[in-house]
């Protein structure tokens, strides 16, 4: 009942989503300078409630994740293999996305020659002066200067903090970091139910943005570096982690099916949950303790696709906007994009929160993110069902992991009993 929910609630979406497109393809045959307004003043509130809840969302989900786990010697004894996959394989696919951005070059030169943007004042730092940054004065600098790469560090601080309380404090300071994680949530929910007006807002001002002069063949580089880099992930490389451990790749694919599906549809992690955890339990043959906690934590942490995501789309809209990159700074977003991916919601438009975050952290203007946007409930579907799919395999791996018996998990036993 609660699948058949998901799935006719996002189906409707699906409906206003195309009435959505329809109303600007309309608004921009008319082409009449109150609707671009309209369409102006909606798109600036839309990105205004982005901002609002992307920073408390990249906190909450990592404090409320962590604080749950029994001690610091659970997350070690199991969290660490979860953890350590999670890592490789969102590694990869940061990789996979750089390498594919660099080979099709989506920005090339003349988006920069042709868009029409403001002016970015230049800030002379060094890597010293970011490290500086990371650690901040005081706990609401980084929300107050939008500060991503310090939000994260508070957020691991403070949950290695919980972890490390007795028991009763420990589950007081969960369930408070919990109920407001489910509050921001629930927010979270009323965006996205504007989302198909604010499609129409984009949608509209990009088509006034065609008549202008914009060129369309990068932003169709964009989308094809993004669909292929997830194409690769979920094809390529996580079949060939799961042969590699020893796990036939379409038997758990077929076990996983129902919530791969689910994924898709409703272009939410967090909703396809119980779904997954059953199909684990019941079709995959996964043990309880390991999809009881790789599950959960992958919800969070393991966002292959998102990683993905962010790195191209960071770098395209501020490449787009005449940002310079070394080739030092190309690689070190490979590892700024995994730990930004360990702080996704996962929840609809998580990545694109996240984006839109480190962007307004470089001050770089967030009008082709509102571009992107018509596009990205297509490619939301295929991320949440590739970061599905790899909470699937690296549950699979440590349950198979834990059965073949090391060391490590025969301590766990000990302590279970």
């Amino acid at each position: 009942m609660y699948k058949n929910r998901l799935i006719q609630f996002f189906s409707q979406s699906n409906r206003l989503f195309g009435l959505a497109i329809c109303c600007a393809l309309i608004a921009g045959f008319i082409h009449h300078p109150y609707l671009y307004g309209a369409a102006e003043t909606v798109s600036q509130i839309f990105l205004s409630l982005l901002k609002l809840v992307s920073l408390p969302l990249i906190f909450l989900s990592i404090v409320s994740t962590s604080s749950g786990m029994e001690s610091v010697g659970e997350f070690k004894l199991l969290g660490k293999k979860v953890v350590k996959y999670t890592l490789l394989t969102t590694v990869i696919a940061a990789a996979i996305a750089l390498t594919l951005f660099l080979i099709i070059d989506p920005v090339g030169q003349e988006i920069s020659k042709s868009a029409k943007v403001e002016s970015l004042p230049k800030i002379e730092t060094t890597y010293l002066h970011h490290l500086i940054n990371v650690i901040p004065s005081n706990f609401l600098k980084p929300f107050n200067e939008n500060n991503v790469i310090s939000v994260l560090f508070l957020a691991m601080l403070l949950s290695l903090s919980i972890i490390s309380l007795p028991s009763d404090n420990r589950k007081t300071l969960h369930q408070f970091f919990s109920s407001l994680y489910a509050a921001i949530m629930k927010i979270t929910s009323w965006i996205v139910l504007a989302m198909p007006l604010a499609i129409w807002a984009f949608l509209t001002l990009f088509i006034k943005d065609l008549n202008d002069g914009l060129e369309m063949k990068q932003l169709a580089y964009y989308l094809a570096c993004v669909l292929l880099a997830n194409t690769i992930q979920g094809l390529i490389v996580l079949p060939t982690f799961l042969k590699a451990k020893g796990i036939a790749p379409i038997q758990l694919a077929k076990a996983m099916l129902p919530a791969l599906s689910l994924a898709f549809f409703s272009k939410s992690s967090s909703a396809t949950l119980p779904l997954a955890m059953r199909c684990a339990t019941e079709r995959a043959a996964i043990s309880k303790k390991v999809t009881n906690f790789s599950f959960p934590l992958c919800t969070t942490i393991n966002m292959n696709a998102c990683a993905a995501f962010i790195l191209i789309t960071v770098l395209f809209v501020s490449m787009s906007n005449g940002i310079v990159y070394t080739p030092f700074e190309l690689i070190s977003w490979i590892f700024i994009a995994t730990i930004a991916a360990v702080g996704n919601a996962g929840v609809p438009m998580g990545c694109f929160f996240l984006s839109s975050a480190f962007l307004s952290t470089m001050n770089i203007p967030l009008n082709l993110l509102g571009v992107i946007l018509p596009f990205y409930s297509l490619i939301d579907m295929f991320e949440t069902a590739i970061n599905v799919w790899s909470d699937s395999c690296v549950a699979a791996v440590v349950n198979k992991e834990i059965e073949n018996g090391s060391e490590e998990e025969s301590k766990l036993a000990v302590l279970e009993t």
